[in-house]
């Protein structure tokens, strides 16, 4: 089989659906996201990883609700920034779609010129989010100024999902 003719591995899939933007050329419509984004990374609880997150998440009513990361000395009771969100949006708009989230981190212990991405954790919780409601949420991720990875769906960072389906 030659090179043409060979599938695409995942990395390779996930490598061409990505699309990368300076913070600078972020368009218009996320930079209110990612400045909240910002604002609730400040409220981060991270004393032992020094790795603050901050999430915004935009619903389809354009209310847009936040999340921090929170630490635990107890390392497994720890929540992240996205879940925090996603949950708070349930309690205080139950019924409403989500549109998008933005995500960014700092930290002061090391520098990256990469965009955070959710854990495995958030992924699944988004994944089955976008499931449920039927409709695609954008994922804008970055890194302190540095660089924003945009995806269309969550489902492009989580291939071979398990979802609700899968347990009918």
């Amino acid at each position: 089989m030659d090179k043409q003719s060979q599938p695409k591995s995942l990395m390779q899939t996930f490598e061409a659906n990505r699309v990368i933007i300076s913070f600078k050329d972020l368009p218009a419509q996320w930079l209110p996201l990612v400045e909240r984004a910002n604002d609730a990374m400040r409220t981060s609880y991270a004393p032992y990883s020094k790795f603050q997150v901050g999430a915004a998440l935009l619903l389809d009513n354009d209310q847009i609700v936040l999340g921090s990361n929170q630490e635990n000395a107890a390392y497994p009771l720890c929540m992240c920034a996205e879940r925090v969100a996603l949950y708070t949006a349930n309690v205080i708009a139950h019924n409403i779609e989500v549109k998008a989230i933005a995500i960014t981190a700092k930290s002061d212990k090391a520098k990256s010129d990469k965009p955070v991405s959710p854990c495995g954790a958030c992924r699944q919780v988004l994944y089955e989010r976008e499931v449920v409601q039927k409709s695609e949420i954008a994922l804008l991720c970055g890194y302190q100024d540095g660089p924003f990875v945009l995806f269309n769906s969550i489902s492009e960072v989580l291939p071979l999902a398990f979802g609700p389906d899968a347990l009918l």
